[in-house]
């Protein structure tokens, strides 16, 4: 859902702002003993997980790492969350060179926090920064214009790019979720997406129109992510949320889908909590097996409700800087077992990257 449509005007050289890692602080006592140990000893990835949705905020932290504070940090540590990927979609203006932007922004802001955050190359580097206590950033793009060529691949590939959505709306590669003539892959496409496996890119349909999503994972060698999209068979209006067609084939391929916490996406009744997103979930392990489904968010620690806004996009009663302890408080009460908590967390996209990234 993240479109961002511009963002830097230019990219500073950054020096490291060398500080050591907080401890972390625990959230409000309100949350189970159990939901507690289960979000500190999980590795918990959020595969549409964004630091802010302040853009103008977060250009400042890309361009000059030193505004980013300590406090800033330990916010995101107090989350829960160890893994984000915060993948944007550029949909006009000259997209290759908003997303060169865009990722050497990111490049300049890891280098800044190095005793923060670490850059998630390989599978190893999601072990290493919850082992030492930092923050990964997996690279993405919601939008793969900016691979004007099969070459660009390999050029993006070479500045950190791991995740690539194919598609934000039509493009070269296939068609968008909101295409009304239901495009499929084009041989184009098919043409990015072996290059993605033969590299080992993750390749995100969660934009995709129907046709291209199946294409897709029918074209791929390696399991194909959908990092933040609900079922529609819970949302039969919403052409964003994943038919139990592609869910399915997705699973046979080894694939995850990342559940979404945003409202439109969950529910469509008067009051739409965490209720909701649980029977996502449910729906996701009923038709697909619990390997198959995740966390992806799709929001950062503030929600997405601004003053003024005419339309609502956050769950009723949750406060998202703790949506991750209601997430797992939910799942103790519908009485997933621990080990499948873990695996929802983290552990099944842990283990579908470390598929597609291994050379």
């Amino acid at each position: 859902m993240v479109s961002r449509r511009t963002f830097l005007s230019s990219c500073l050289a950054a020096g490291v702002c060398a500080k050591s890692a907080p401890i972390v602080t625990l959230p409000k006592p309100r949350y189970s003993t159990l939901a507690l140990d289960l979000v500190h000893r999980s590795t918990v990835i959020d595969m549409l997980g964004l630091l802010t949705l302040n853009y103008k905020k977060l250009g400042i932290w890309e361009t000059d790492p030193a505004r980013f504070q300590p406090s800033d940090f330990q916010r995101l540590k107090d989350s829960g969350i160890n893994i984000f990927h915060p993948a944007v979609g550029f949909v006009e203006g000259d997209i290759y060179k908003e997303s060169l932007r865009d990722i050497t922004g990111w490049n300049l802001f890891i280098a800044g926090h190095q005793d923060d955050f670490i850059r998630i190359d390989a599978p190893g580097d999601i072990e290493h920064a919850k082992a030492k206590g930092k923050i990964g950033i997996v690279i993405g793009q919601q939008n793969s214009e900016h691979f004007r060529t099969v070459d660009d691949v390999d050029k993006f590939y070479a500045m950190g790019q791991r995740v690539s959505q194919l598609t934000y709306r039509d493009n070269r590669i296939g068609g968008g979720s909101t295409d009304p003539k239901n495009i499929g892959l084009t041989q184009y496409g098919g043409e990015i997406v072996q290059r993605m496996n033969e590299l080992g890119m993750a390749i995100d349909v969660s934009h995709c129109s129907d046709r291209t999503a199946l294409d897709a994972i029918a074209a791929s060698s390696k399991p194909v992510l959908v990092t933040h999209a609900n079922c529609r068979a819970l949302v039969p209006g919403s052409a964003r949320c994943r038919t139990d067609e592609t869910i399915k084939k997705l699973a046979a391929k080894g694939g995850v889908l990342g559940v979404t916490m945003v409202r439109i996406f969950v529910g469509t009744k008067g009051r739409v909590t965490i209720e909701d997103v649980l029977d996502h979930i449910e729906h996701v392990v009923e038709i697909a097996g619990i390997e198959h489904v995740g966390v992806g968010t799709d929001v950062d620690l503030d929600g997405r409700d601004r003053a003024g806004a005419e339309k609502r996009s956050d769950l009723d009663g949750l406060v998202y800087s703790n949506k991750i302890y209601e997430l797992t408080e939910g799942l103790i009460r519908r009485k997933y077992s621990q080990q499948n908590i873990e695996l929802i967390l983290g552990k099944n996209f842990e283990r579908a990257l470390g598929e597609i990234w291994k050379a």
